[in-house]
């Protein structure tokens, strides 16, 4: 399939079948994560998969949603606080944008092996450092994982046309 194909199949999975996502899709998926650029070729990120049912019980603690339980993996998405490059002119850091930009890798490389994903970032972030935190990094997203359970279907795309988000001068 072709990039724009890929875009448009890829929806925000809330509900996940019991199906197990094997090493090899996943080793692949995060090869891409790992391909990600990044400002300076920094890196500012770190990537925790969860997948043994005592993590997943923890996890469950910073956001517990029935569609959340569902997953079969989740990924926690740090950003490196000591890490990121920052803008000289205006000391603008962009670890944000960086872990972002992998997280969207990761997103659309899971979409690429028909793996369901959806970034969370409405849970308790002093929970999930207290049971995950490493020092120096800060959670940004979670993002559940696992193949689309078959009465999960995504909704048709809602977005703005080109002429209202593209100017040309």
């Amino acid at each position: 399939m072709d990039f724009l194909e890929l875009c448009k199949k890829r929806f925000s999975t809330r509900k996940f079948s019991a199906q197990k996502i094997d090493e090899q899709t996943l080793e692949h998926i995060m090869e891409c994560v790992r391909m990600a650029p990044s400002a300076v070729n920094r890196q500012p990120w770190k990537f925790i998969v969860v997948g043994s049912e005592s993590a997943k019980e923890k996890l469950v603690q910073c956001y517990d949603r029935q569609w959340f339980r569902s997953a079969p993996l989740y990924v926690i998405c740090m950003k490196d606080t000591t890490n990121n490059w920052v803008r000289a002119f205006d000391d603008k850091p962009h670890g944000d944008i960086d872990l972002a930009i992998a997280i969207e890798h990761l997103c659309l490389s899971a979409a690429e092996c028909g793996i369901g994903t959806c970034w969370v970032c409405n849970f308790d972030p002093q929970r999930l450092n207290a049971l995950f935190g490493q020092p120096g990094y800060e959670a940004v997203a979670i993002v559940p994982m696992g193949y689309a359970a078959q009465d999960c279907v995504g909704k048709e795309k809602q977005r703005k046309t080109l002429d209202e988000i593209i100017e040309f001068v």
